[in-house]
């Protein structure tokens, strides 16, 4: 997640198209390197594997990944609002913070970054998956206990769904984690596509809201 390449590598549809002439739902993906597929083909990587499970289940969702490896919070909030006029998704997936916390930013910090993001694209009448993350114990057990506890703390102040740890069956597992000890591997991005799944497919079934 400390990757400064500003290249959205899990990109699966351009993100300068909008979505003036497409009357298909759009799910906005706003992440770091975890979601754009850092290390790793962009074909192998959760975002497009997760578009191309609703391809193959027949689903009308597009998926557009504006994912950027090194993305902190501070920078996902200042690039959400131009994303949702842009896309007008109907669902924004939150994959944010894990760079923060690596580099120690205080938790109300990254946390109060995080809560606004969800009320912009609330306000913006979309759905929104938080998705938790966890950092390594070396931090502390005062600041990695808040950081993890941030995300459910926000869930619940919000009416954002929440995945508790997208890295949950892979983080620990040996030839799951590429040499850097962040970054998943490709064999590791279908099973962060079932960690996230559970807790998604529920919201692609609800009724969407008009503007």
């Amino acid at each position: 997640m400390l990757g400064v390449s500003a290249s959205a590598g899990g990109t699966t549809t351009n993100a300068a198209i909008t979505n003036s002439a497409d009357e298909n739902p759009i799910i906005l993906v706003m992440g770091d390197s975890i979601s754009a597929a850092y290390g790793i083909q962009r074909e192998q990587g959760w975002v497009y594997l997760l578009e191309q499970r609703l391809k193959a289940e027949g689903s009308p969702w597009r998926v557009i990944n504006a994912s950027l490896s090194g993305e902190t919070t501070g920078g996902g909030l200042a690039r959400l609002p131009l994303a949702l006029e842009t896309h007008d998704p109907a669902l924004v997936i939150l994959e944010l913070g894990g760079n923060d916390g690596l580099r120690g930013y205080p938790i109300n910090r990254v946390r109060d970054n995080l809560k606004a993001m969800v009320e912009l694209a609330e306000a913006d009448q979309s759905q929104v998956l938080l998705v938790g993350m966890q950092i390594p114990p070396n931090y502390g057990p005062r600041y990695t206990r808040s950081f993890y506890a941030m995300y459910e703390a926000i869930a619940a102040e919000t009416d954002a769904a929440l995945v508790p740890f997208l890295l949950e069956a892979v983080a620990l597992e040996g030839g799951l984690m590429q040499a850097d000890g962040i970054h998943p591997t490709a064999e590791a991005q279908p099973l962060l596509l079932d960690t996230l799944w559970p807790h998604l497919e529920g919201l692609l079934a609800e009724p969407l809201t008009s503007d």
